[in-house]
């Protein structure tokens, strides 16, 4: 087990492959197959799209043909010509407003003629690729947009759940609701509030039983126990009705006033096209979070989705169904169970027009009250908490609540509208705001400047600075990320002004070194330094970094410098260049990034700890966990320990201290995954490798033993080396480096917090390596049957 051991690729007892990687499997090639995930996904995705399809329907007051009509065309024309393989297309809630709305002022023909003309000028952004422009629509306005629609829908289902009939806007649904409270209809409450238990308590039925159950979509369960309770128990409510599909109503001419049916084209094109490429970002994202898949299904194309929506917006409207558009809810349960191409989406769609022409009287048995409380949660759901803590924290939620209040009293068009000036608004705001203030401290004059420094900030910029006498030391502290020409000009007159009359201006700030108008300025630094300090970049490791200083400014405490704590080569004392630097960086943390980040820990301190991720690497202090994974305070639950080794349960000989934490973060915290991360030129992996048998136990020989099975499992000749991107690793601890990852993972398996979260799918694995002289981090994926460390940037491409 030695450094010399042969590497796999390498290794002539293994059989060769007689085909090359990427070349065709011999014998006959079919032209058509479905995979067996694909056939399992559109399955489910239908039991969910044919009650939501109708209930949709009913919503907008539309017949309920055109939602079954909508999720047909789809799965079968967006999921075909569309642009992101896994989305799946159809009548959408986000899109009920508007369609009832229409429905309500044109009536159902001309509103499939917008629907048409909708499509066709979704045709024409596709063709003119400006899909990207549309993800430039600020979050806050979307899930604004999405709020407003969901409480008009909330609202309006109300009165069916309770047995009445919903008004044509929301005010005078609220209006109507105190009279509609006194009139209850029993059956259809009783009907009601069935369903909706139903729904809310069949996806937390727990133990074996329940992770069966929960296969079985809990829409579909809903209604069908509403529609059993009501049959079987003889309740007299309303139910579907579905007329011949003979006198089904195709669209017509579009009649209405020119200005007003221009502007339903657009806000039909514009709901339609935002909600579906919005979606396809999405679906990327559930895409890439299994790794399995990443190498199988194509990164959404939004221009070609926009294409594919327009063409189904056309054959949808011409044979008179609703508005299409990309629906997350039957997306993500697409992705989720386990779907690998377009072909599931497609089947889905098959499977609704088989429905629609042969299960017509049994969908005649649902109750309307059923289908109200199913497409009632679902306008709840669109009102995220999750999504208001978002906006909040990102100081937005005006912009968010404009956009909810104009979508529920005015209309989306118009919601959408405002909340896009609330939202121009605010920005100018944000970049015309800047605080200066003066203060003198022990002699040392600080001008600090927190914002975006322009033109506009430059009056007080100049009246601060005057403040400043002429040859005092002054600091002018720069917390912001811009500098316009004017701002520059005006700084570095007085710069040079001030330091003629004979006094000392530095500039610092968080980042200096940001390219404005011009070139940077002549005394600007980075970390609060001084002038003659240490230009050094954030992540400069501070133990190991030799700062170059000029040399007119010798540092007492440098090393090697005259009278300095240690000569070269001489070890650092209590007061040496290791206690200085110490000290100095955390003076500059309490001085830049202090100020900074104090609410984000004063939030965090208040709310305690919710890290989604437990992140279990070695101590080496090359790993610098934030670093690599781009993340801050609260983001990760972080276990190091010599070698990023998970001791199985009952072998851990009185140190519980991995297992403890992985408890901890698995039962109390409640991760959401867990990712072992190993690196290059690991010691402890070498130290295996060259373990001699015998030796006094010392406490490291002791630790390394839970490494062991590593390297029992690199030995065994049945099980394929993991590879590296593709190639053989480069040496035997590069290999053993990257089997202990694999290892590891199996060792998480065995511990019981772990088991029962993988069984509930609440939690997922994964595997991670560094390469340290790279700067390269690789993500482990399931490749022809092994294990490979893939590049990130290769599986974000082709995810």
């Amino acid at each position: 087990m030695s450094a010399c051991a042969p590497t796999r690729a390498t290794d002539p007892s293994r059989p060769q492959s007689d085909h090359q990687p990427h070349s065709p499997p011999p014998g006959p090639r079919r032209r058509f197959h479905i995979a067996g995930a694909d056939l399992s996904a559109a399955i489910a995705v239908f039991l969910i799209a044919l009650p939501l399809s109708l209930g949709i329907a009913l919503a907008t007051g539309a017949p309920l043909q055109a939602g079954l009509v909508a999720a047909g065309v789809g799965g079968l024309v967006a999921g075909r010509i569309g642009g992101c393989p896994l989305q799946v297309s159809g009548p959408a809630a986000g899109l009920t407003v508007v369609t009832a709305d229409l429905i309500h002022r044109y009536g159902w023909r001309t509103t499939c003629a917008v629907t048409v003309l909708a499509g066709l000028a979704q045709l024409g952004l596709g063709c003119l690729r400006v899909a990207r422009t549309a993800l430039a629509v600020s979050p806050a306005i979307v899930h604004g947009m999405l709020a407003g629609i969901g409480v008009t829908i909330a609202v309006a289902q109300l009165h069916i759940v309770l047995g009445g009939t919903p008004q044509s806007s929301v005010l005078a649904n609220l209006r109507a609701l105190p009279a509609q409270l006194a009139n209850l209809h029993p059956a259809a409450v009783t009907v009601s509030v069935l369903t909706l238990t139903l729904l809310r308590l069949w996806p937390r039925i727990p133990g074996r039983a329940g992770r069966l159950l929960r296969r079985i979509p809990a829409a579909l369960v809903a209604v069908a126990g509403g529609t059993a309770a009501a049959s079987l128990s003889g309740i007299r409510v309303p139910k579907v009705d579905l007329p011949s599909w003979s006198s089904h109503a195709l669209a017509g001419l579009p009649e209405g006033p020119a200005l007003g049916l221009t502007a339903a084209v657009l806000t039909t094109t514009l709901v339609c096209s935002v909600q579906s490429l919005l979606g396809a970002v999405a679906v990327d994202k559930l895409v890439a979070a299994r790794p399995g898949l990443t190498a199988r299904v194509e990164r959404a194309d939004l221009n070609r989705e926009l294409l594919g929506q327009g063409a189904a917006n056309i054959v949808s409207g011409t044979l008179g169904g609703l508005p299409v558009a990309g629906v997350a809810v039957r997306s993500s349960a697409n992705v989720n169970a386990g779907a690998v191409s377009r072909n599931s989406t497609m089947l889905h769609g098959v499977l609704v027009v088989i429905a629609a022409l042969l299960m017509v009287p049994l969908l005649e048995l649902i109750p309307l009250a059923s289908l109200a409380a199913l497409v009632m949660a679902v306008g709840i759901q669109m009102v995220s908490l999750h999504h208001i803590r978002t906006v909040t924290r990102h100081r937005e939620v005006l912009v968010y609540a404009v956009t909810t209040l104009g979508v529920v009293f005015l209309g989306v068009l118009e919601g959408v509208t405002f909340g896009i000036a609330v939202a121009v608004a605010v920005a100018m705001h944000r970049l015309a705001r800047t605080r200066i203030t003066h203060e003198q401290k022990e002699g040392v004059h600080y001008v600090h400047v927190r914002g975006q420094l322009t033109f506009l900030a430059v009056p007080r910029l100049s009246r601060a600075l005057h403040c400043v006498p002429q040859g005092a030391h002054a600091v002018v502290e720069l917390d912001g990320s811009f500098m316009d020409h004017a701002a520059y000009e005006s700084l570095q007159d007085w710069q040079n002004t001030h330091t003629a009359q004979g006094g000392l201006a530095e500039v610092t700030g968080r980042r200096t070194h940001t390219r404005t108008l011009t070139e940077p300025l002549p005394l600007a630094v980075e970390h609060g330094e001084s002038s003659v300090g240490c230009r050094c970049r954030p992540w400069t490791p501070w133990r190991n970094h030799q700062c170059e200083r000029p040399q007119s400014a010798p540092d007492a405490d440098h090393p090697g410098a005259p009278g300095g704590a240690s000569g070269p080569g001489g070890p650092p004392g209590p007061g040496g260049r290791s206690g200085h630097q110490l000290a100095r960086g955390i003076s500059a943390f309490q001085r830049n990034t202090a100020p900074l980040v104090r609410s984000e820990l004063a939030r965090l301190a208040r709310e305690g700890q919710r890290p989604s991720q437990l992140f279990l690497t070695c101590a080496d202090s090359r790993l610098v966990t934030s670093m690599i994974t781009s993340s801050g305070p609260g983001d990760l639950f972080v276990v190091r320990n010599v070698g990023n080794l998970v001791p199985l349960p009952g072998e851990e000989s009185g140190d519980d201290s991995v297992a403890a934490a992985i408890e901890y973060a698995v039962d109390v915290l409640q991760v959401r995954s867990i990712t072992v991360c190993g690196h290059s030129g690991c010691g402890a992996m070498q130290a295996l490798l060259d373990a001699e048998p015998g030796g006094a136990p010392t406490p490291l020989k002791r630790w390394l033993r839970h490494g062991l099975p590593s390297l029992e499992r690199m030995a065994d000749e049945s099980r394929p080396w993991a590879r590296l991107a593709g190639r053989a690793p480069a040496d035997a601890v590069e290999q053993l480096c990257l089997t202990n990852v694999v290892q590891q993972l199996e060792h998480l398996r065995a511990h019981e917090s772990v088991s029962r979260a993988l069984r509930d799918g609440a939690l997922e694995l994964h595997g991670m390596y560094f390469h340290v002289g790279e700067a390269q981090a690789y993500l482990l994926t399931e490749a022809d049957g092994g294990k490979v460390f893939d590049h990130v940037e290769a599986a974000d491409r082709s995810a």
